[in-house]
């Protein structure tokens, strides 16, 4: 969501009243939680011209389509408070904490990622590996940030080799969680899957230093897997998977020089389907730019790729791209 949206919104939940916007955050995961009420306390002097203009985009969106789709305590607390005021804000959020899970693993989605890695950080990485398979991945990465190189790697073999969790182990795991927390036992018999694609999906959200020690790490013990969970990230290549729109937003953020070296020897595909998202003067002038270029080192390739992909992941962590992915290949560029 962007930031307009996320004000327009925020604006929205304020005229709503108490009642409606207890019921709207119920369906609000841990994220959206955070930038709902971080905005609504930033709200300050709305117009009436600015609610009347929110509200009438939203009855227009909502005739074509209708879809709604948690921060910990302490966070909700003090941002809903700052918003509404500590006798509004008490009933409020209430009902929000008790009406959405904080049991368990789940729990822990609406902890920020230093503090679960600091509730997780002494316990057998196995465990480890068993928790943040159940974590959104990006939330996952920033724990295993917080943890020593030698756990986080440690712990992503696990990952790549964890096939599943009986349904049993995952409620004595839940409750384990569940006494550090608050709630009831509400997982249930989710177990989620580990595997290679779930450390991909993982690593894609690394810098690369971190990246290489863990891909080092898994190739030492197995290099085929290694090379599997390469296969699975997300790499410049998977670039043609991305829609016109979000090449556009991407090549915002890319400086010329960097996407020259970038686009050496890559597949005649891709460089097209960037020369297509840029003006006709711009792409123009990468061509020739392209073409004059001489010969240049993989390693300094790979580096610009790198740095692009990082746009491509923070541009996905804010919600304006999406992106899926699988795995690159060594060679001499020309």
């Amino acid at each position: 969501m962007s930031e307009d949206g996320i004000m327009k919104s925020a604006i929205l939940l304020m005229s709503l009243g108490e009642e409606e916007a207890v019921e709207v955050f119920k369906f609000l995961g841990p994220k959206e939680v955070q930038k709902l009420g971080a905005a609504m306390a930033a709200l300050k002097n709305v117009k009436r011209d600015q609610v009347e203009e929110v509200l009438s985009e939203f009855r227009t969106k909502a005739a074509e389509k209708s879809s709604l789709t948690g921060a910990s305590d302490d966070y909700i607390r003090s941002v809903l408070t700052k918003a509404l005021g500590d006798d509004k804000a008490a009933n409020l959020i209430d009902r929000i904490l008790h009406g959405g899970d904080t049991s368990g693993i789940e729990g822990l989605k609406w902890m920020d990622s230093a503090s679960v890695a600091e509730l997780i950080k002494n316990e057998h990485p196995q465990i480890i590996a068993t928790i943040l398979v159940h974590l959104d991945r990006d939330q996952a990465s920033e724990v295993l940030g917080h943890f020593v190189e030698r756990l986080r790697n440690d712990v992503i073999l696990r990952i790549v080799t964890l096939e599943g969790v009986q349904p049993s182990a995952l409620r004595e795991l839940n409750d384990v969680l569940t006494k550090l927390l608050t709630g009831g036992d509400k997982i249930g018999k989710k177990g989620a899957m580990g595997g290679v694609r779930a450390a991909a999906e993982i690593l894609n959200f690394f810098g690369s230093a971190e990246e290489t020690s863990v891909i080092s790490g898994i190739r030492d013990y197995d290099p085929d897997l290694a090379q599997k969970v390469q296969d699975e990230m997300f790499v410049f290549d998977n670039l043609m998977e991305l829609d016109d729109r979000s090449i556009q937003l991407l090549l915002r953020e890319v400086q010329s020089e960097s996407l020259i070296l970038a686009l050496k020897g890559t597949a005649p595909e891709l460089r097209e389907k960037i020369f297509k998202n840029m003006s006709q003067r711009a792409s123009e002038m990468l061509r020739d730019d392209l073409e004059a270029k001489g010969p240049v080192r993989l390693s300094e390739v790979e580096g610009e790729q790198k740095e692009i992909l990082k746009i491509v992941r923070k541009l996905a962590d804010e919600g304006q791209i999406i992106m899926g992915g699988k795995g690159g290949d060594e060679g001499l560029v020309e």
